[in-house]
């Protein structure tokens, strides 16, 4: 009798034995067989496993191609679907699951410490702090940039997206972490550098 070689494909229900998942707050970016592009929002992740948001579903079992800010690549197959969006699970390596393993425990060990911006990186007032914020549905919005840093920044304005709404501050890719006394607190996408924090304008 022939056996079945063995995958590194996992049941849902066997990938929520094996590994715990984090709940994060993650922007990125998918591609279907179709090969088109759609952004999501991942909300919940394991190694083995991740929960997207996202406006086009799939179908159970089809490939799925990843990109998520702080992570990078994943790849996999839809596993089932969920409200907004789906359940994949990914394929990958013993070494790929265990970095996945440590950037998670990064992540979730932020979140804990309360840091929703990385505080390492010195806040700059700007020389032009007039801008834009854009989201996802097309409205932009007149905003003042109050201070900036390398992660992150903090910016006046009268619109009030709720927490972990994806946005865009001038060409930046960011989402709102938290509401102040005049307008929103964001952190980018991925850290900058320098020269990119021309980006800002409208």
């Amino acid at each position: 009798m022939q056996t079945r070689p063995k995958t590194q494909a996992l049941s849902p229900h066997h990938d929520r034995r094996r590994f715990q998942r984090v709940k994060v707050n993650l922007l990125g970016r998918f591609m279907l067989e179709n090969r088109r592009e759609y952004p999501c929002q991942i909300i919940d992740m394991s190694p083995g496993g991740a929960a997207l948001v996202s406006p086009v579903t799939g179908a159970e079992g089809e490939r799925v191609i990843a990109y998520i800010d702080h992570i990078g690549r994943i790849e996999g197959k839809i596993a089932r679907h969920i409200e907004g969006g789906f359940a994949m699970i990914i394929n990958a390596t013993t070494r790929k699951r265990e970095k996945l393993a440590s950037q998670l425990t990064w992540l979730a060990n932020r979140h804990v410490l309360s840091l929703p911006e990385d505080r390492r990186h010195e806040r700059k007032v700007i020389e032009n702090p007039v801008s834009q914020i854009h989201l996802e549905d097309g409205r932009s919005y007149d905003c003042r940039i109050i201070d900036m840093s390398l992660s992150g920044a903090s910016i006046k304005t009268d619109v009030r997206p709720k927490n972990g709404t994806p946005v865009k501050l001038g060409k930046m890719r960011s989402r709102v972490v938290r509401h102040t006394e005049d307008g929103l607190a964001l952190e980018f996408s991925s850290v900058k550098n320098e020269d990119s924090l021309g980006d800002t304008g409208p």
